[in-house]
This record gives structure tokens, C-alpha cells and sequence, in this order.
């Protein structure tokens, strides 16, 4: 045991071995210094399980960070790789804006991509960009373009929730997005608006950003910029805004579509309280601030409203490229619009579509207002533009009816008829078309003054036909109608469309003195410096009607509007002329007036084109007349151009002509009849004194007018004569009967022979004389009586065609005869103003 423990103490001290086997040779041991023993080894300690879990978890979270970092950079330069070089980046210019400017300097409207102008920053109310900033991107003056500690809250918060709870987007990454990239929600989208936003704040200031993004971001309804938003729900400039529009605003930008006063207002009240809060929490306001500026869940918000003068904005945009070409920065432009007749005018056609439209089945209406020298003052192209951005007073054409006759007698005057000419209005042919009275009811001979007044169609379809339809078509051009129009008989009666900007334009020559216009509403556009990129200048068409033919068209038209379809218009004084119109199925009811002072077209109907029961005469010329007093308070009364060397009362012009006046029966007081004709009797008389005109044997003797009978008008001195057709010995086109008499294609009878019960009066059995149509004084109605006969012997008439058109100096006047008094004064009822108007012949024929 001693041997064993030595062994062991010799073994522990000088690392000998072990003995081998008994009898096994020791090996030899060398002399010299001793070698020191080993001391034997500290046994290993073991770490303990935290600690080692700690480090291997750092050990390997760090290995996992540098390859995330390299899968990260990995990505970065993947998607890098796809943008420009950045040697190129550069902020795009924002689009142009179009500042709309009234007569007065008001903002109409802004108009281009953006709704807006843009704003400087410092020139907003500070609270603006707070709003911005306490919702957005709080840290925004303290991030480098992404915001790292941003993100880390959000992504914490999300897991908590277990979703992902805010968008942790910069105020700097959504300006990257909003100018360089596309909405998409990629990893590569993300990638590279982070490179983009860092990028922008190397090379702009933060205050250079955040206005970027002011005038930049979204906010619905069109509207790109603070401007615009503002402008487009509370109609002001940002400059203006309050503390809680500034709210709404800024928290609008969440989800703009929908977070906006207009589309949502419960749920933009709701987000306006949430900002005012973060304001608040910030320091922006105080908390009392805050709880003043909030909307009362009671009270409606109060938005802008796009009125009518937004018709007006749109065709002010349309025309901008003709005028400067393509616009390149922000322009301001000057218009002749007048702000207030502009809303008189909204104001007065909503209300007449609201009070009148149920009732007689219409839902629209458009207004277009302008100086005599085509400068527009108002313009009204429906009656809800938020509901509709469709304008009927620019872009919708539709048939102008009656309103178009005037360019007819026009062209009609111009070939050398008179308002004193005489035509007979009764049903026709001509190469298949057989034009009608809208009444049913025709007046026989009528002057081309009573043919107009009472919009007798016949009368203006054989005019028409005699001057030409090609030769209307120019006679309208020359005025101011630009629509192309076809060369068809029919167009004397307005079946061709026009838009209502144009044919008010037309009628502007009557007013002003014969001098044609053209439709301005621009008279300068600057750009934001003030360098003056258009002026308008007042060069015109010039002269388009001679001065006598307008003394005549004024006449005729001023007569339309006191006794014609055009008398439920009035001007309380003012000397006005007009004209009427009514399309088929009164689908398009029109009423064109015009003073010396200003010319207004009225249009009422349906965008489907389905029937009413309007006429031009009622409702069209009621909104004309609530209009027009309105532009003309505090103006002084100015006549209508009567023409050179005329002389004229309230606009008409006195013709040298002898005028047709009805002859009177003096038992009953009602126009006499002519036995032979069966139709009414006229005498005429010098227009200056009123008196008979003498010289009448001298009259009689003269050459009566050669009529042509393809179309009953008189033929022009200097046209050849109709051929003559050897069969029958008549002009051809002639209708003959089987006995060679020559027939009436208007009333099937023979040429000069009355027909039973023509024109709709009946005919007496006992004596086959018309009848008569009076007023009975005990009711107040219109009655037919027996016509008496007359006491002497009736003048012999010199025989006529029974529907042309003869001038009056080629007429023979009947010689006046003591039996007949001069007109008289006939039954009267009460106007529909009030006041006590003469019922005139036309009146009892048509029922007026």
C-alpha cells in the first residue's frame, strides 16, 4: 500500500508512469537536473444555462441581422438599379392651372388637372401644416425621409393587434410616391419611394417639402392642393380657412374619395375631432381650441356649391388652346361675365323649372345673355350642374323652331319684299311637303308683318321657297349661325339645329344697328407674372344688314312681341323685339329678345327630346321677362335701331309703302267680308297720315304681278317667265282639272273660287256667306253669327292668286266706299297683366 501510495505521489509530482508488469526491466533514468513535477490540471468549468443561452442568441441574432442586411441591400439595389440614374431626378413641374376670373375680379372657378393654384407656404394660417403634420407625420423635422422609430411603433402596435393597425409612410416617402411613382402596393414600390424620399431630403429643405406636398397631395372631387380643396368645399382661398376646415382637410387625406366634407360629412366630422386632438397633444392648440373649432353633430356642413357660372368655367377651359395655344404654367383669365346678372339668371330659370316643369313636363332650361356687341354677360347651361356638367347653351343643339324665321324675312326683305307685303297663309304643296299651321287654322290674306307676328308657317315656307333655302342658309351664316344647315325647304321653319349661344348671337345685328358679332366672353389671360398672353380686340364681321332692311326687320319683330305669339313678354317701358319658337310636339320651347341694350336667349325642354306642353310664348318668355328687368334697372330707355333715313317711333320704321288696313263693317263693328272671295276685306292707307290712298284708278290700271304657280309667290322683274306647257296652256307645274280649269293645290278648287268652309269658318245656309266671329258681351266668349250683308255694292277686286305673295306696289287697292268707316276699335279683353290690350282680326282667328 506504502509502494502503491508512493507511486502514486511519484507519479502526481514527476508524471512518471505507471510500473509495468513484476519483472518487466525499469528503464534507465538520465542523470542531471531533475525535471519539476506537473502540477496536475484545474478541472474545466461549465457555463451556466442562461448565460450560454444569452450569448448564442446574440451570436446568432447578429449573424441573422448582417444577412438580413445583406438580403436587404440585396433588394435595395435590385430595385435601385430600376430608377434613372439620380443624376437625373428631378421634381416634375405641376400642371398648369386656369384661374377664372368675372367681370368684377370674383373667382368663377379654377380650372386644368388640379382644381387649384398653388400656395406658398408662409402665406397659410399656421395651424394648416399642423393639421398636416399632427396627423401625417409628427416626427417629420426630425426624420432623414423614413422615419425608423415610426416604423418600430407601428410594427409593434400591429403585432399587438394582430394586424396592421397605420400606414407608417413619411410625409416625404408619400410626396416621393405622389411625383415619381405609381400607387401600386409592391416591395418594389415601398423600395424605391424610400430611396426617393431620402433623396429628396438631401436637396430640399423640410419647409420646401412639406409645401410640395401642400400643393401636391389629394383631396378629392378633383382637387389636387390645399388651394383646390379649398376652394372646391368652402369656396375661399386656403389663405382663408379656419381652424376646422384646416382639420377636415388634413384629415381628409386618409382616404380623400370619402373622407370629404361632400361625400361623407358624419365621417369627416368624426376624423376632424381626432385631428384636433393630435393638435392639441402636440401643442399646436390649446384644448380649448380644439373643442371650439369641432362641428356640432347637429350641424350640417357647409359646402361650396358649383352654381351655374361653373357652365361658364368649362367653356372658358375649352377655349383656351385656340387662344394661347398649349398652356405651360399657371394662367389668370379676365371674363365679361357679370357676377350678379349671372346668378339672377341661375336663380330665375331653377325657379321657373321648379314651379312650371311638373306641370308641363319639362326639366331643363338654359339662358344665354350678352351685350349688342356679343359680349357675354350671363350663361346658364342647366339647372343643377353638380347633377349635370352637360351645357345647353354651348353644346346641345336643338331645333330653334319660330326663332329661326327671322333670318327668313330677312333674306325675303332683302330680295325687296316689305313688312306690307301680302301673302295668303293657306295650306300648299311643294314636291311632297305641305307645311301646316301648329294652330290648324289659317288667316288668308295676311301683310308678311302679320305672317311673322303670328308665326304663320305657311307664310314663311313659301317664302323660303321663292328666295331659296341655300339663300337662308347664307342669310343665317351671314348673321352669326355657324351649325351647317341643308339647303331643304323646311328650314324656314327652325327643324335644323343650332346651339342657343349662336342663335342669340344672330339676333345681336337687330339691336345693334346691323353690325354682325361674334360671341366673346374672354378679354384677357395673363400668366401668374402678369405678362399678357391674350387681349380681345373689337374687330368684327362688320355691316351684315343694310339700315332700311333693318328699319323693316325691326318693325316687324317689335310687332311680334305686341300683338304676335311674343306678347307675354314685357320690359316695363324699354322698346324691345323678339321672336318665339316652338318645335314639334313642343319638345324645344324658345323665346330670343332683344333691346337696345343687351340680347337674351331662353331655351326650355328635356335631354331625352320627349314632348311638353310648352310653348314659346309662356314660360320661355316669362324667364326673358324676369331677366331682362332685372339687367335693366338704373339704365336709361334706349330705342331699338329703327335704320338710316327712317323715321321711326319706338324702333319700327314708317314705310313709304301703302299700309293694309281691315275694312270694317259699320253694323257690326267686325272686318267685312268679300263675297266673291269669301274673305276679309282690307283697304289701304297712307302710313304717315293714315288717309286712303289716293290714285287708285291709277292703280287699278297697273299690271298685276306675274304669280308662279309651282310655288303661288310672285316672280322678280327680272326672271324670265315660267315655261308654258303646250298641253294645257298654263305655266308648267300647273294643276288643271279634266275641263283644263286651273286648280288651287292648296284648297283643290278652282283658281278664285272659295272653298266650302275655307279656312275653318262656317258658312251661313241662308245666305252661303262665312260666317262671322264676335265676342259676346254677356259672356265674354267667342261666338259665330251670320255676317250681315253689306248696304252698296262691294268693290271689284282685280283678280289675284288666292296663296301668293304680291308686293303692294304691284296690287290693286280697293277703291274705299262710304258703307266702310275707317278701322275701328273692336271688342277688347283684359291681358294677361292686367291691362286692357285691342283684340285684333289675328286674335280672333287664332284665338288670342
Amino acid at each position: 500500500m506504502g509502494r502503491s501510495v508512493g507511486v502514486f505521489v511519484d507519479d502526481e509530482r514527476t508524471g512518471g508512469a505507471s510500473p509495468g508488469p513484476k519483472g518487466a526491466k525499469r528503464p534507465a533514468q538520465k542523470r542531471g537536473k531533475a525535471t519539476p513535477p506537473r502540477r496536475p490540471g484545474k478541472p474545466k468549468r461549465r457555463r451556466s444555462g442562461a448565460g450560454g443561452f444569452l450569448i448564442g442568441v446574440l451570436h446568432w441574432g447578429f449573424v441573422l441581422c448582417l444577412w438580413v442586411g445583406i438580403a436587404i441591400a440585396g433588394v435595395v439595389v435590385y430595385y435601385g438599379a430600376q430608377l434613372p440614374s439620380s443624376d437625373t431626378w428631378a421634381v416634375p413641374d405641376r400642371p398648369p392651372n386656369i384661374r377664372i376670373l368675372a367681370a368684377d375680379g370674383q373667382l368663377i372657378s379654377n380650372r386644368g388637372q388640379t382644381g387649384g393654384e398653388a400656395t406658398v407656404l408662409r402665406e397659410l394660417p399656421q395651424y394648416v401644416p399642423a393639421a398636416l403634420l399632427a396627423i401625417e407625420d409628427r416626427r417629420f423635422y426630425d426624420h432623414f425621409g423614413v422615419d425608423i422609430v415610426g416604423l418600430a411603433a407601428v410594427a409593434v402596435e400591429s403585432l399587438q393587434a394582430g394586424r396592421v393597425t397605420r400606414g407608417a409612410s413619411t410625409i416625404t416617402q408619400q410626396l416621393a410616391k405622389n411625383l415619381f411613382l405609381t400607387p401600386d402596393q409592391t416591395i418594389g414600390r415601398k423600395v424605391q419611394e424610400a430611396l426617393l424620399a431620402v433623396w429628396l431630403e438631401q436637396n430640399y429643405s423640410k419647409d420646401e417639402i412639406l409645401e410640395l406636398y401642400l400643393n401636391r397631395v389629394f383631396f378629392g372631387h378633383n382637387s389636387y392642393g390645399i388651394e383646390a380643396a379649398a376652394q372646391t368645399y368652402f369656396g375661399k382661398s386656403a389663405r382663408n380657412l379656419s381652424l376646422g376646415e384646416a382639420a377636415m382637410l388634413a384629415g381628409s387625406l386618409q382616404a380623400p374619395s370619402r373622407l370629404n366634407p361632400k361625400s361623407d360629412p358624419a365621417a369627416t366630422s368624426a376624423r376632424q375631432k381626432l385631428v384636433l386632438s393630435a393638435m392639441a397633444e402636440e401643442g399646436y392648440i390649446t384644448r380649448e381650441e380644439a373643442q371650439a373649432a369641432q362641428i356640432d353633430p347637429d350641424q350640417t356642413i357647409r359646402t361650396k356649391v358649383a352654381g351655374s357660372e361653373s357652365y361658364v368655367a368649362d367653356w372658358v377651359e375649352s377655349l383656351m388652346t385656340a387662344y394661347i395655344g398649349e398652356i405651360e404654367g399657371d394662367v389668370v383669365v379676365s371674363t365679361t361675365v357679370d357676377w350678379d346678372l349671372q346668378k339672377q339668371a341661375e336663380f330665375i330659370v331653377r325657379e321657373a323649372v321648379a314651379n312650371e316643369g311638373p306641370k308641363r313636363g319639362f326639366t331643363q332650361g338654359a339662358l344665354v345673355a350678352m351685350d349688342v356687341d356679343g359680349t357675354v354677360r350671363a350663361m346658364v347651361g342647366g339647372v343643377d350642374y353638380q347633377a349635370s356638367q352637360y351645357n345647353r347653351a354651348v353644346t346641345a343643339k336643338r331645333q330653334p323652331g319660330s326663332t329661326f324665321k327671322p333670318f327668313v324675312y330677312l333674306a325675303a326683305m332683302e330680295k325687296g319684299y316689305t313688312p306690307d307685303t301680302l301673302a295668303e297663309d293657306a295650306q300648299f304643296e311643294y314636291q311632297g311637303w305641305s307645311p301646316r299651321n301648329a294652330s290648324g287654322k289659317y288667316a288668308g290674306t295676311v301683310t308678311l308683318r302679320q305672317g311673322l307676328a303670328y308665326s304663320l308657317n305657311t307664310i314663311a315656307a313659301r317664302l323660303a321657297i321663292d328666295v331659296t333655302p341655300q339663300a337662308v342658309i347664307d342669310t343665317a351664316m351671314r348673321m352669326g349661325i355657324s351649325s351647317p344647315l341643308t339647303a331643304v325647304p323646311s328650314i324656314a321653319l327652325g327643324t335644323q339645329e343650332v346651339n342657343l349661344l349662336e342663335l342669340t348671337s344672330a339676333y345681336a345685328p337687330f339691336a345693334n344697328g346691323g353690325m354682325g358679332v361674334i360671341p366673346n366672353v374672354i378679354t384677357r389671360i395673363e400668366s401668374k407674372d402678369g405678362e399678357v398672353l391674350y387681349e380681345a380686340s373689337t374687330a368684327g364681321p362688320g355691316r351684315v344688314i343694310a339700315p332700311n332692311i333693318l328699319a323693316e326687320m325691326n318693325d316687324m319683330l317689335k310687332t311680334a312681341v305686341e300683338v304676335g305669339t311674343g306678347k307675354g313678354a314685357n320690359l316695363n317701358g324699354w322698346p324691345f323685339g323678339g321672336k318665339t319658337g316652338t318645335s314639334q310636339e313642343s319638345k324645344d320651347a324658345l323665346f330670343v329678345g332683344y333691346t337696345a341694350r343687351m340680347v337674351t336667349g331662353v331655351w326650355l325642354g328635356n335631354d331625352d327630346n320627349t314632348k311638353t306642353t310648352l310653348s314659346g310664348g309662356n314660360v320661355p318668355a316669362a324667364i326673358w321677362s324676369q331677366f331682362m328687368t332685372k339687367a335693366h334697372e338704373g339704365l336709361e330707355v334706349a330705342q331699338i335701331p329703327a335704320g338710316s333715313g327712317e323715321a321711326s317711333g319706338a324702333g319700327g320704321a314708317v314705310s313709304s309703302q301703302p299700309v293694309a288696313q281691315p275694312v270694317y263693317d259699320p253694323q257690326t263693328g267686325q272686318q267685312a267680308v268679300d263675297p266673291t272671295t269669301g274673305q276679309p276685306m282690307v283697304q289701304y292707307v297712307d302710313p304717315a297720315t293714315g288717309e286712303p290712298v289716293d290714285g287708285f284708278a291709277e292703280a287699278a290700271s297697273a299690271p298685276a304681278a306675274q304669280i308662279d304657280p309651282t310655288t303661288g309667290l310672285p316672280v322678280d322683274a327680272g326672271q324670265s317667265a315660267p315655261a308654258i306647257d303646250a298641253a294645257t296652256g298654263y305655266p308648267a307645274g300647273t294643276i288643271v282639272d279634266a275641263s283644263g280649269q286651273q286648280i288651287d293645290p292648296a284648297t283643290g278648287y278652282p283658281v278664285g273660287e272659295a272653298a266650302p268652309g275655307f279656312d275653318n269658318t262656317p258658312i251661313d245656309p241662308d245666305t252661303g256667306m262665312p260666317m262671322q266671329l264676335v265676342v259676346d258681351p254677356a259672356t265674354g266668349q267667342e261666338v259665330w253669327v251670320p255676317s250681315q250683308p253689306a248696304q252698296q255694292a262691294q268693290p271689284q277686286w282685280q283678280q289675284q292668286q288666292p296663296h301668293g305673295i304680291q308686293p303692294p306696289g304691284d296690287f290693286v287697292a280697293p277703291q274705299p266706299v262710304e258703307s266702310f268707316a275707317p278701322p275701328q276699335p273692336v271688342q277688347t279683353q283684359p291681358a294677361p297683366s292686367g291691362e286692357r290690350k285691342p283684340r285684333t282680326l289675328m286674335d280672333m282667328i287664332f284665338g288670342g
